[in-house]
């Protein structure tokens, strides 16, 4: 009897068990998330939990970004069945990343690549470059992107802004509807807007101030579903937005299924009233559209859909917008944008650049903002989906990018655990890191202050980017970008050029001091420049000879009255004859590389080797001196005769 009992019970159990999980099914699959994972856990406790209950716990604490639950139900389902589709092993990965786990993100990424080899959210992954992840939370440090969480966010989900004339709409939970979405517990998605205007602060730099939210003008919008993702053509006319599946009763329509779709809507300017909502003919009842965003243009839009033949599970699609007003047929933007994970939330900027959301490439945990060049008709330039990095993207949903890529300020959505609300909106404004280069010029012999020296700034590529002159106390100054290499050129007529090359730091308002010291050429009676070298028993002048010798035809250009005599000497080694004669071929090799720049040969006076016969130390013949010692002694001289020369 007790047998019978004990058998009768387990029975009960296992039907209350199995039970209970078709209903948490019933409300997984109607996106009850909260109440599903209620049920599911009521399930595991009683140690009936198979691998779809902990995949399901796993996607439910997922779908609702909790990465910690997700992890934990993901892992354990991992570890206890070995049959797992891969499909969740990713989902896994991408918890792991999102909190941070790298390396155990790495070990999974790997048995993902052995399960499931092609996926394209492998591409651009290299488990040997675990530093990836680093570069992308240090991205924009050089830029300087500073983020704001803004004030009037509330603590429920709050995302998705668009600006137009000095308004910013978005979307918001915050209504006044008492019905509530299964999905997140909380209130359906209305559309909001808000008024911007602008105060001037100490630096002259305009600031946004917002006003108070308010439901967007319009009776016809928002229902007690969800409205949410709104576009507004260039004239302010037309506004898409996105709802749910409602009846002309504004009242859900289900699927066979009993699941409820998103649908574009198109509504028109009245006034200060948006009205008349009309749904676009690409709409369908068994599959989802959605995220609306526009071209420069407005000739295309851009939306979202779980629709068949897609590449992932949502991938973003292009609609053309017809003169008549009617549309053409949806295509999707092809692999380069969409993978088999989710492409959400696009945004085409004023620069025809393509901003998107995804978890399908190569990202710090679930989605992450892209930007590519797609839509930029110049194939210099790379196409491949860039991920944005940090701060706009962290371990947590970062999506709804808009951008005003004229003034660098936009906004973008995320529900990352230091926000307000279950999503929060956040405010970023990108300023360049940048340093400055300050210095004085001064005069290498005496160190006089050097006023009116030409001080440029050359970049990596050798492009002068910017040109000034000393003033009176000899300064310059100039603005550079942070991690950058510069070089700096400083140069007066009669005198010798200075350079110095700089690397600047990632320290934003650093400043960096180069002083320039510039040799003059005129020094007494001579023109004074660095010794001129020849190949060993030559009289040719080699090219770094050349260099030296143009600091002459500076100078003689610059004083046309002037007139010199050029003297070469020789070291002693060698014979003395010889010597003397090949020092005479040097002077004369000079005089005529000089004449040859157009300096008329009348004004050289004479152009005379000396050989060794006027030594400057005691390396004489048979001397046991040094290469360095006798190079003291391979000298040329450059005489003023007649003209300016400096004042003693």
């Amino acid at each position: 009897m007790k047998i019978k009992l004990l058998t009768l019970v387990l029975v009960l159990c296992s039907s209350l068990s199995f039970a209970q999980t078709k209903l948490a099914d019933k409300f997984f699959d109607n996106y009850g998330y909260v109440k599903a994972i209620e049920l599911y856990e009521k399930v595991v406790e009683k140690g009936k939990a198979d691998a779809h209950v902990l995949t399901r716990l796993g996607d439910a604490y997922y779908n609702n970004s909790n990465s910690e639950k997700a992890a934990y139900w993901y892992e354990k389902a991992l570890n206890e069945y070995k049959d797992i589709e891969a499909e969740y092993i990713y989902k896994y990965i991408q918890s792991l990343r999102s909190l941070g786990n790298y390396k155990e993100a790495d070990v999974w990424f790997k048995k993902l690549n052995e399960a499931q080899h092609g996926d394209s959210r492998l591409k651009g992954y290299n488990p040997d470059d675990i530093d990836i992840f680093d570069k992308l939370t240090s991205k924009n440090e050089d830029l300087m992107v500073s983020i704001k969480n803004l004030d009037f966010n509330s603590e429920l989900a709050d995302f998705g802004s668009f600006v137009k004339d000095s308004t910013l709409y978005f979307a918001s939970s915050r209504g006044d509807d008492e019905k509530i979405y299964n999905w997140n517990k909380e209130p359906f998605l209305d559309i909001f807007q808000i008024g911007i205007t602008h105060e001037q602060n100490e630096d002259g730099e305009k600031n946004e101030v917002y006003g108070s939210p308010s439901q967007i003008n319009g009776d016809d919008i928002n229902t007690i579903y969800h409205e949410a993702s709104i576009a507004i053509t260039n004239n302010g006319k037309t506004m898409y937005f996105t709802r749910d599946n409602v009846n002309h009763k504004k009242r859900l329509k289900y699927d066979k299924e009993g699941t409820t779709h998103l649908k574009i809507y198109k509504a028109t300017l009245e006034g200060k009233e948006w009205s008349n909502p009309i749904e676009l003919p690409f709409n369908d009842e068994i599959y989802s559209t959605g995220h609306p965003s526009l071209s420069v243009d407005n000739k295309t839009l851009y939306f979202v859909s779980d629709r068949d033949g897609g590449i992932g599970q949502t991938d973003i699609y292009s609609v053309e917008i017809k003169e008549d007003g009617t549309y053409g047929d949806p295509v999707n933007l092809g692999d380069k944008i969409n993978t088999e994970g989710r492409e959400m939330f696009p945004f085409v900027a004023q620069d025809s650049t393509f901003y998107f959301s995804s978890d399908g490439h190569l990202n710090l945990g679930l989605l992450d903002i892209f930007k590519s060049n797609i839509l930029k008709n110049d194939s210099t330039l790379a196409s491949e989906p860039e991920n944005m990095g940090a701060p706009y993207n962290s371990g947590y949903d970062d999506f709804a990018i808009f951008i005003d890529s004229k003034t660098r300020k936009g906004y973008f959505s995320s529900n990352r655990p230091e926000g307000k609300g279950s999503d929060d909106i956040y405010s970023f404004k990108i300023s360049k890191c940048n340093q400055l280069i300050t210095g004085i010029a001064t005069e290498h012999r005496t160190e006089i202050i050097l006023a009116d020296v030409t001080v440029q700034l050359i970049d990596e590529t050798g492009k002068i980017i910017a040109e000034v002159i000393t003033d009176e106390n000899g300064t310059y100054n100039f603005e550079i970008e942070c991690d950058k290499t510069y070089t700096i050129l400083g140069s007066k007529p009669d005198y010798k050029e200075d350079q110095h090359t700089i690397t600047s730091s990632k320290e934003n308002e650093k400043s960096n001091t180069i002083n320039l010291v510039l040799k003059p050429l005129i020094l007494e009676s001579q023109i004074i420049i660095n010794p001129i070298f020849f190949d060993y028993d030559k009289s040719n002048i080699r090219t770094d000879a050349q260099y030296e010798l143009e600091n002459i035809v500076d100078v003689l250009r610059k004083h046309p009255e002037m007139v010199i005599k050029i003297e070469s000497h020789t070291d002693s080694r060698g014979r003395d004859k010889y010597n003397l004669k090949l020092s005479d071929k040097r002077a004369k090799s000079t005089a005529e590389y000089i004449i040859s720049r157009g300096i008329d040969a009348s004004r050289i006076e004479s152009a005379r080797g000396f050989g060794e016969t006027r030594l400057l130390n005691e390396c004489g013949n048979n001397s046991n001196c040094t290469e360095k010692e006798h190079q003291v002694n391979r000298r040329s001289y450059f005489y003023i005769v007649d003209g300016d020369k400096e004042k003693e």
